[in-house]
């Protein structure tokens, strides 16, 4: 698995990626409306409205660069001359109007309600009519363009959702690396105090970040850690050292002892900034079979992204259930 070595570098290859998304998108709609639906729509807007300020206020409602409207001359202009003008006008610049020209396709197609002609059919003896038959005619002649509307919809939606994705991502990653940076700065510190109150804090913040729901906010107790939390629907003791100074067996034993003063199903999470001795993982005691064991290489695995720390926490736990070895390392 490739490590982005900063922040810059992963943004630009994510930023790649979604032009890269819209490019093939756009290219994909690159079809031109054909000259028989063309003449369709032209026929069924100057029949759906009787006024022309109802039809125009319908097209500057519908389409979005509303600027070529105000070219037409809507007053000399006889109603279906004024549509013919603009329509034609968009044709010519399918690179910019493409997207119009289907919303309008698409708004006219669907109309069935034909009630704002009532007034109008009185004087007009089959008005009405002759709108629903020059829309019925649209739809059949633009019957394959609805399902490109349809799909630039959808294209629309894909790309807000990898846009969203991207910028998630890129917080996800911002907020990594500056957790890495701090645990770069506590492994540095060679004051012993200092570093169990850092790495208190560091773990807090860990958790929080990955939602594994702390009881209460991780404390410093001597020359340890300690604290809960919940996830996958289970309980966990944590406790945690900062000295770099291997743990030993009877650390463990502790630990192990504090896990069954609780409910049957607590588990627990031993995290040290040193190695384990062989005799932690080489006993086969059921004290420690609650426990599973993690490391400062399991740490940086997370912090350089190569795994969730959920993930694994969840691996390292199956791991211990199939084997009964509680300290997995991951490769």
């Amino acid at each position: 698995m490739y490590i982005f070595r900063n922040i810059g570098e992963y943004v630009q290859l994510c930023t790649y990626t979604i032009v890269g998304i819209h490019l093939r998108e756009t290219l994909s709609f690159n079809k031109k409306i054909s000259a028989n639906s063309i003449l369709a729509l032209k026929d069924a807007l100057a029949a759906i409205f009787y006024r022309k300020k109802d039809l125009r206020q319908f097209i500057e409602l519908t389409i979005e660069n509303t600027a070529i409207i105000s070219t037409i001359d809507w007053v000399e202009n006889i109603k279906y001359e004024s549509v013919s003008q603009l329509i034609d006008r968009m044709v010519k610049r399918q690179d910019l109007y493409q997207t119009d020209l289907l919303k309008l396709v698409q708004e006219v197609g669907n109309m069935n309600d034909f009630s704002h002609l009532d007034y109008w059919e009185k004087e007009n003896k089959g008005l009405i009519k002759k709108a629903q038959t020059a829309v019925t005619k649209l739809r059949k002649q633009a019957k394959g363009y609805f399902d490109t509307i349809e799909e630039l919809k959808k294209a629309e939606e894909r790309r807000e959702t990898t846009k969203e994705k991207l910028n998630n991502s890129i917080a996800y990653q911002q907020k990594l690396d500056e957790l890495k940076m701090e645990f770069y700065s506590i492994a540095s510190n060679s004051n012993s105090q200092q570093k169990g109150f850092q790495f208190e804090k560091f773990l807090n913040k860990l958790f929080v970040f990955f939602d594994l729901d702390p009881k209460s906010a991780f404390k410093v107790t001597g020359e340890q850690i300690d604290g809960a939390f919940t996830f996958d629907n289970a309980d966990y003791l944590l406790e945690a050292k900062w000295q770099e100074k291997t743990v030993n067996a009877s650390d463990l034993y502790t630990f192990g002892g504090k896990i069954q003063g609780k409910l049957k199903n607590t588990l627990g999470l031993f995290i040290s900034l040193g190695p384990y001795s062989s005799e932690c993982t080489e006993t086969g005691s059921p004290v420690l079979k609650s426990m599973i064991l993690m490391d400062g290489m399991d740490l940086m695995q997370v912090l350089e992204g190569r795994v969730r720390l959920n993930d694994l926490i969840l691996i390292k736990r199956r791991h211990a259930s199939q084997t009964g070895d509680i300290y997995y390392k991951m490769g």
